[in-house]
């Protein structure tokens, strides 16, 4: 078995067709089936199921593919700190949350590094997207948050996939809407200020868990709420509609533009988790890479930088 091997087979599965894989590999098809069924001669199991659609992984294949992701990523990351002449190109890709703050310090950081030497890549997806790409390997990191009300599910379900969450900020909650709202001059902003609006929330899918919401205070009652599935279709809606979502507060105006602003939310006494705790996911007992400790660095003081700015 070697490292190319399961390079390999992670691409094919990604790609669901020998044919794409062995192009993005430099490799022609006969030679990358050969690799394949070598290996899993070798192994004594199919990894794929092959049809005139595709290829798809089987039970054991999922397994293993599971398995080759965590020694690439581990190989990667002992090239990248000790392979001083190695030219294989280094990857780094973070899965997160709708968060504008995420956006803007990981394009900070590909300022710094360039794509010639590094092959970045960000996800910004539905919250269990962003667990699962972290256990699949597709992802080094996750970024998302925990509250009271998800903490005991969402710590469930890290500890379940071998990963762990490390908190970088707490946030109160704060409602983000555009600057024209007809509740945008106000100090702060409360439940029945909100009645006459629509509350705009990130769809999580068919399957999507409540406590998945990307949204603190998903479970009140909202008179009015519509759904949408990426950041610009939202900030459309709170221009368009008057609608607004319930955040940290934590912002970027270089991304979003200066259309739009964030009151903090008075809650009840007997809110429940109007507070939100902002971090990263990553595998259990597995060291970050380089590039990933410099991201969460740069998150970090983004996310302190704002909130003193918050503060004033």
């Amino acid at each position: 078995m070697t490292i190319q091997q399961l390079r390999y087979v992670t691409v094919i599965c990604d790609e669901g067709s020998l044919n794409k894989a062995s192009e993005l590999l430099y490799i022609s098809q006969p030679s990358l089936t050969s690799a394949v069924q070598e290996l899993e001669k070798e192994l004594g199991v199919t990894l794929f199921n092959r049809s005139g659609r595709g290829v798809t992984p089987t039970n054991d294949g999922l397994e293993f593919i599971h398995y080759a992701r965590e020694v690439l990523s581990q190989y990667d990351n002992l090239l990248e700190r000790y392979g001083k002449n190695s030219t294989l190109k280094k990857k780094f890709g973070i899965s997160t949350q709708h968060y504008s703050f995420a956006v803007k310090s990981f394009v900070e950081m590909v300022k710094r590094f360039g794509t010639d030497e590094y092959e970045f890549a960000i996800r910004e997806t539905r919250t269990r997207d962003v667990i699962d790409d972290v256990f699949n390997g597709k992802s080094e990191i996750g970024i998302l948050y925990l509250n009271d009300f998800n903490r005991k599910p969402l710590e469930k379900l890290l500890k379940s996939n071998g990963l762990s969450f490390t908190p970088l900020a707490q946030c109160n909650a704060y409602v983000y809407l555009w600057k024209e709202h007809p509740l945008a001059n106000k100090k702060t902003i409360r439940f029945e200020d909100l009645k006459d609006y629509p509350c705009l929330s990130f769809e999580q899918g068919d399957k999507g868990s409540f406590y998945y919401a990307e949204e603190i205070l998903s479970t009140a009652d909202y008179p009015k709420t519509i759904k949408a599935t990426d950041r610009a279709t939202m900030l459309n809606l709170m221009i368009g509609l008057n609608g607004y979502t319930l955040c940290s507060g934590v912002i970027s105006e270089e991304l979003n533009g200066s259309n739009y602003l964030a009151v903090p939310f008075e809650a009840e006494d007997d809110t429940v988790g109007s507070n939100m705790v902002i971090g990263y996911i990553s595998k259990k007992n597995m060291l970050l890479s380089h590039i990933a400790e410099l991201y969460v660095k740069e998150l970090d003081s983004y996310l302190k930088s704002y909130q003193k700015k918050l503060v004033k």
